[in-house]
């Protein structure tokens, strides 16, 4: 019997073949699975970007202003002066002598339009009769102070220029009042109430730094008692109603100075 002899190359080549399949199917599969992820995220849509957060709108809510103010009274007649034992006149009133003075205010913005202001100032005057036999003299004077509260409107559309109006109530302290003694023995003037109403206008230089200009109309009226030299009570009214014109520096604060930096997302 002839005896076949067995090829080794031959042999190998028939142990390896199971394992070339092998290998072809995976690197096959591979490349199937490759492309269907790559088709399928082609056709997903694009993920929108995440908006940046809305910031609120950025405002200095405190300021302080600071004054040079011109005072000037009403030039009008005031009530009538009258002797109060027989109703004899008087006068037509009593007037005041101007000022010129310094003006501190301080402002609450509630909203970048609206704010709350608080002015303060103290002022000196001379008091002279007005009309009558007696026009013109000098009865005595006294210190005013007269805090002021104002509701204002402030139009922010013109860049750094910013008018505004506003409208408040006025009481005003009168204080170490002498009497002209040549001429009364005794001066009292009663505080007052008044409405108060204002135009102006910042010219902002920077976010906190500005120029100032400032018109003020309060209604001020107290009444006046008096005695003459011979025991004669007067009893009658001060029509002061002043203007009250300025100018100065605003400083506002408060706020951010700058906008906060975004917040970055860590995965």
């Amino acid at each position: 019997m002839t005896t076949l002899c067995e090829d080794p190359i031959s042999q190998a080549s028939i142990k390896e073949l199971p394992l070339r399949k092998f290998i072809r199917f995976v690197l096959a599969a591979f490349l199937l699975s490759s492309a269907a992820v790559e088709a399928t995220a082609a056709d997903l849509p694009p993920v929108p970007a995440t908006p940046a957060p809305t910031l609120p709108d950025a405002f200095q809510p405190w300021q302080i202003r600071l004054r040079a103010v011109g005072l000037i009274t009403s030039s009008g007649g005031g009530n009538t002066v009258r002797a109060q034992a027989n109703g004899a006149y008087v006068s037509d009133g009593i007037k005041a002598s101007n000022a010129v003075i310094p003006e501190i205010d301080i402002s609450y913005y509630l909203t970048k339009n609206f704010a709350l202001e608080l002015v303060c100032c103290v002022s000196y005057h001379k008091l002279f009769l007005k009309g009558g036999p007696l026009a013109n003299t000098q009865v005595g004077d006294t210190w005013v102070f007269p805090p002021t509260v104002m509701l204002q409107y402030h139009w922010t559309d013109f860049g750094k220029f910013q008018p505004y109006i506003g409208v408040g109530v006025n009481y005003t302290h009168y204080f170490n009042q002498q009497a002209a003694y040549g001429v009364l023995s005794h001066l009292s003037v009663n505080d007052s109430w008044g409405i108060a109403g204002q135009v102006g206008f910042d010219y902002m230089i920077n976010d906190h730094w500005g120029v100032n200009v400032d018109v003020k109309k309060i209604m001020m009226e107290p009444s006046v008692t008096a005695n003459l030299g011979n025991g004669t009570l007067l009893r009658g009214g001060a029509r002061i109603d002043p203007w009250l014109i300025g100018a100065g520096i605003t400083y506002r604060f408060g706020g951010p100075d700058a906008a906060p930096a975004p917040v970055l997302a860590k995965y």
